[in-house]
C-alpha cells in the first residue's frame, strides 16, 4: 500500500515546479491590451495604436492568453524581442496586409485602406518590461461618412478603442475576433451607464483570471489561513473595502503612485500573509487591518491597469463599479477553484491510505506547504521588482 507520506512528498515537489515556473516569468511575456486612439481630422481619419508589437508579429494566438511562455510556439516571440530598435519598426509595417484584408475599418460597406503614417519604438532601458511600439495609421474618409466600424483580428488579444476630438466619445473594449457597432464621426457615441458597468466587468475578471497573478497568490494566501469560513469572510471584506477605495482614487487621479514602489509592496504583501500562515492557527486580531492596509496597496495596481484603458469620462461610476464587481467575481471565482482543489485532494488522500481523512487535518500540511511556495514566489518578485 501506497504510504500517504510520499503521496504528500509528490504533490508537493510538483507543486514547488509550477511555483517556481511561475515565480521565473518575466513581465516581457506578459500579454497586454492594444490601446488604439481613433480620431478624424477633415476627410483623413488617424488610428494610433500602443502596442506590444513583438507579441502581435510572433503569429501567437494571444486571445486569453496571459504570458507569450504560455503559447505552444513562443520562440518567435523572443527572437523579436531581441531585434534592435530600427529592426523591429521595419517590420512593424507587416501587420497592415492583415488587418487591411481584414478589413480592419469600414466606412459603412466601403472597406478603408490603412496606410502607415509612422512608426515609433520607444526606448527599451530595462528588457524585463514590455517594449512599446505606436503605429499611427491614416485612411481617406468617403465624402457620405458618417461613421465607421473598427474590427479586431481574432488571435490578437485585446483592444481598448477610443475616440478623441468630439463630444461623448465612443470607448469600446474588443476581442476574440469582435467589431465595434458604428462609431459616429461627429461623437455621440459614448456607452450608456449599464453597457459601460456591464462592459468593465470582464475587463476586471481578465485581471484577476488569467493575467493578475500576483492577486491570485495573495487571495489563495488569504484562503490558506484556515478551514473556517468567518475569517476568510472578515479578510475578504477588508481587503475588498481597502483596493476598492484607492481603485476609486487611483483611477480619479487623486493619488498617484508609482509602480516602481506599488509593485515591490505588493510582492512584499503576499509573502507577509503566507509567512503568517505558516506559524498562525487562526485570525489574529491584527490580520484584517494589515489586509486593509495590503488592500489599499492593491487597488493601486488595479487602478493603474483603468488608467491604461481610459474610463470614460461621462460614465465614470459605472465603468468604475463594472470593473471592481469583475475584480470581485475573479477573487470568488480563485477562492472557490482553491476550495474544490482542497476538496479533491481530501478525498484522493482518503482513497490512497483507506482511511476517512478529516478535512481541517489534510488542509493543514497543504496550507503550509502552499504557503511556504506563495512565500518563495513573493520574495522572488520583491527581489526582482527591487533590484531588477
Amino acid at each position: 500500500m501506497l504510504d500517504i507520506r510520499l503521496f504528500r512528498f509528490f504533490g508537493f515537489i510538483a507543486a514547488v515546479c509550477m511555483c517556481l515556473n511561475l515565480a521565473t516569468r518575466g513581465d516581457a511575456h506578459e500579454v497586454q491590451p492594444t490601446i488604439a486612439d481613433l480620431q478624424q481630422d477633415g476627410d483623413t481619419l488617424t488610428l494610433s495604436l500602443r502596442m506590444n508589437a513583438e507579441a502581435l508579429l510572433s503569429g501567437i494566438d494571444l486571445d486569453g492568453l496571459a504570458d507569450t511562455d504560455d503559447a505552444e510556439d513562443n520562440a518567435a516571440y523572443d527572437d523579436l524581442r531581441e531585434l534592435q530598435t530600427q529592426d523591429l519598426a521595419n517590420r512593424i509595417p507587416r501587420l497592415l496586409g492583415v488587418w487591411n484584408s481584414l478589413p480592419m475599418v469600414k466606412a459603412g460597406d466601403t472597406p478603408l485602406a490603412l496606410q502607415v503614417q509612422s512608426v515609433t519604438v520607444e526606448p527599451q532601458p530595462n528588457f524585463e518590461l514590455p517594449r512599446v511600439s505606436i503605429l499611427a495609421l491614416t485612411a481617406v474618409l468617403p465624402d457620405s461618412a458618417s461613421s465607421v466600424v473598427v474590427s479586431w483580428p481574432a488571435g490578437s488579444g485585446a483592444l481598448v478603442l477610443r475616440q478623441q476630438g468630439v463630444e461623448e466619445p465612443y470607448t469600446g473594449y474588443l476581442d476574440l475576433g469582435a467589431s465595434s457597432p458604428p462609431i459616429a464621426l461627429a461623437g455621440g457615441g459614448a456607452a450608456s451607464g449599464w453597457q459601460s458597468f456591464v462592459g468593465y466587468i470582464p475587463v476586471g475578471f481578465d485581471h484577476i483570471l488569467p493575467k493578475g497573478l500576483d492577486h491570485i497568490l495573495f487571495v489563495l494566501g488569504l484562503f490558506f489561513l484556515s478551514t473556517k469560513v468567518g475569517p476568510l469572510l472578515w479578510q475578504v471584506t477588508s481587503f475588498t473595502l481597502a483596493h476598492t477605495v484607492t481603485l476609486a482614487l487611483g483611477a480619479l487621479g487623486v493619488v498617484n503612485v508609482p509602480g516602481s514602489i506599488v509593485e515591490p509592496l505588493i510582492a512584499a504583501s503576499i509573502v507577509f500573509v503566507a509567512v503568517e500562515n505558516i506559524f498562525a492557527r487562526g485570525l489574529t486580531t491584527w490580520r484584517p487591518f494589515i489586509i486593509f492596509a495590503f488592500g489599499l496597496l492593491h487597488g493601486l495596481g488595479f487602478a493603474s491597469v483603468l488608467q491604461d484603458f481610459g474610463l470614460p469620462s461621462d460614465q465614470f461610476i459605472p465603468a468604475l463599479i463594472g470593473f471592481n464587481v469583475g475584480v470581485e467575481v475573479g477573487q470568488l471565482t480563485v477562492i472557490a477553484m482553491a476550495a474544490i482543489w482542497v476538496w479533491l485532494t481530501v478525498r484522493a488522500v482518503s482513497y490512497v491510505s483507506q482511511n476517512t481523512e478529516d478535512y481541517a487535518d489534510v488542509f493543514r500540511p497543504l496550507s503550509v506547504g502552499g504557503s511556504i511556495l506563495i512565500a518563495i514566489v513573493g520574495v522572488y518578485w520583491v527581489i526582482e521588482r527591487v533590484f531588477l
